[in-house]
C-alpha cells in the first residue's frame, strides 16, 4: 500500500498581498500527476487545507475540484483529511456524508457521546486495498482545549492530554487490528524540538509555550506518524517514521533555498518502508536583492540590473525582497525602489531594512534602568533611543521638531493660564 503524506496547503493565502491561486493550482495539478505516477493508494492531508477559517467560494471550489480530479485519476484512492488550526473544523466537515461515498474521509471535530466521553471510533479509519484492510489510520485533527482527555494531577494538561488521546486510540484499535495490519497516525501540532521557519515562529501559541508535544507521545506501535503545522519538512527526534511534510509553497523569504516536498512510503506486512521525499517544483521563485544588506546606492544599482518584463506576464514574476542597510530613517526609500523596478520582471513583496550595530550597548541598557529614567528629560531619552537604533547622532532638525512637540504637549497638560 503506497501512502503519500502532505500538509499545510493554506489555499487562499496571500503572500505579502499577492494572490497565490496560480501557485496553488500548479501544485494541485502536479499532485494529481504524482498520485498517478506513484500509484498512490492513500493520500493523507494533515491539516491547514485552507489559510482562513472562512475561505472564499473560489478557494473552496479549487479544493473540491482537486478532490474530484484525484478520484477520477485514481478511482481506488482513499483520501484522509484532518483539520488544522487555520481551518474551520465544522465547515471542513460539512460535506463529509457525501464525500465518504467516494472514499474521502474528513475529520474536523472531536465528537463525544451523551456522557461526554470521546468517541474514539470516529477517529479510526480502515485503509483498504483489494478489499482487505491493510492499515488503520488514527485521524487526529488539531486539538483545541476540551478536545483531549482531562487528566487529574498532571503538570502539563495539554501535552499529557494529547499523549493520552493517542494512547487511548491505539488501545481502541488494537481489538480490531489483525496480523499484518499497520497502525498509522495523523496530527496537527507543534512537536518539541521541531525546526521552525519565520512564519512558524509568529504562529499563535496554543497555551503560552506548553503546547509542544514530544516524539515519545506517539506510541511505539505506530508504523508512521503524519504531522502538519510546522512548515519545514523534517523528521522528528531523529525518527524516520515521525514526519512533518511541510508546506508545498514557500511561506517566507527564509525559505529561498529550501526544497518543498511531499512524503511517500509503502506499507508491507504491517511495516513502513523508509519514507521518500518527492520535491515539489517551484512555480514562482523567491528573490533577494542584494543577497546581503547594502547601502541605498548599491541597492538601486543592483535593482536596475534585473531583467526587464518585456513580453512577460508580471502576474507570475518572482517575489522580491530588497535588502537595505540604513544609517537613519529614509522616508523616500520605497519610492526610489519602486522607480528602479518600473520595468523589471519582479514583484516587490518586502523591503527588509537593517541598521548598524548599536554604538554603545551600555547607553542603550541605561534607558531601561528606572532611576536614570526619572532624571532624564524626554529629549535625552529620544536621543539615546535614536542613537542606539541607528548608530548615529540625531539630526538637529529632528531635535528641533521633537522639542516643538514636547513643548506643545507640556502647554496642553498645564492648561490655560
Amino acid at each position: 500500500m503506497n501512502i503519500l503524506h502532505t500538509a499545510d496547503w493554506h489555499l487562499g493565502q496571500l503572500f505579502y498581498e499577492y494572490d497565490r491561486t496560480y501557485e496553488h493550482q500548479q501544485f494541485l495539478d502536479w499532485l494529481v500527476q504524482t498520485l498517478q505516477r506513484e500509484e498512490v493508494d492513500v493520500l493523507l492531508i494533515s491539516g491547514d487545507v485552507f489559510d482562513l477559517s472562512n475561505p472564499s467560494a473560489a478557494t473552496i471550489r479549487q479544493f473540491y475540484t482537486f478532490l474530484n480530479r484525484a478520484i477520477r485519476a485514481c478511482p481506488d484512492i482513499q483520501v484522509v483529511i484532518t483539520a488544522g488550526n487555520h481551518d474551520s473544523a465544522s465547515r471542513l466537515e460539512s460535506p463529509k456524508p457525501l464525500l465518504e461515498s467516494s472514499n474521502i474521509h474528513i475529520i474536523g471535530v472531536i465528537e463525544r457521546d451523551n456522557k461526554g466521553t470521546i468517541d474514539y471510533d470516529k477517529l479510526i479509519i480502515p485503509l483498504v486495498k483489494d478489499g482487505n484492510v491493510r492499515a488503520w489510520c488514527l485521524a487526529v485533527p488539531f486539538l483545541r482545549m476540551g478536545d483531549y482527555p482531562v487528566l487529574a494531577d498532571c503538570d502539563n494538561p495539554y501535552a499529557e492530554g494529547v499523549e493520552a488521546l493517542y494512547r487511548n486510540l491505539c488501545q481502541t484499535v488494537k481489538s480490531r487490528c489483525q496480523t499484518g495490519q499497520a497502525l498509522i497516525a495523523m496530527g496537527h501540532l507543534h512537536a518539541k524540538g521541531a525546526e521552525t521557519s519565520d512564519l512558524d515562529k509568529v504562529e499563535r501559541l496554543i497555551m503560552g509555550g506548553v503546547e509542544c508535544i514530544a516524539a515519545s507521545a506517539f506510541p511505539d506501535e505506530l508504523a508512521y506518524v503524519a504531522l502538519g503545522h510546522i512548515h519545514k519538512a523534517q523528521r522528528l527526534g531523529g525518527k524516520e517514521h515521525i514526519r512533518y511534510a511541510g508546506s508545498p509553497l514557500p511561506m517566507s523569504f527564509s525559505e529561498i533555498n529550501y526544497k518543498h516536498q511531499v512524503i511517500l512510503f509503502t506499507l508491507e506486512e504491517g511495516q513502513a518502508t523508509r519514507p521518500r521525499s518527492i520535491e515539489i517544483p517551484v512555480t514562482v521563485p523567491l528573490l533577494r536583492v542584494p543577497t546581503a544588506h547594502s547601502r541605498v546606492g548599491e541597492v538601486l544599482l543592483a535593482l536596475r540590473q534585473l531583467p526587464v518584463a518585456i513580453g512577460k506576464d508580471r502576474s507570475t514574476a518572482p517575489y522580491l525582497q530588497v535588502s537595505v542597510l540604513l544609517d537613519a530613517p529614509e522616508p523616500g526609500l520605497r519610492h526610489k525602489i519602486e522607480q528602479a523596478l518600473v520595468d523589471k520582471y519582479v514583484r516587490l513583496a518586502r523591503i527588509d531594512t537593517r541598521y548598524p550595530m548599536q554604538k554603545d550597548l551600555a547607553t542603550a541598557e541605561q534607558i531601561q534602568q528606572p532611576d536614570p529614567l526619572q532624571t532624564l528629560k524626554p529629549v535625552d531619552i529620544f536621543k539615546q533611543v535614536y542613537e542606539s537604533r541607528y548608530a548615529n547622532e540625531v539630526p538637529s532638525v529632528l531635535i528641533e521638531l521633537f522639542n516643538e512637540v514636547a513643548q506643545h504637549v507640556d502647554e496642553k497638560e498645564r492648561g490655560p493660564a
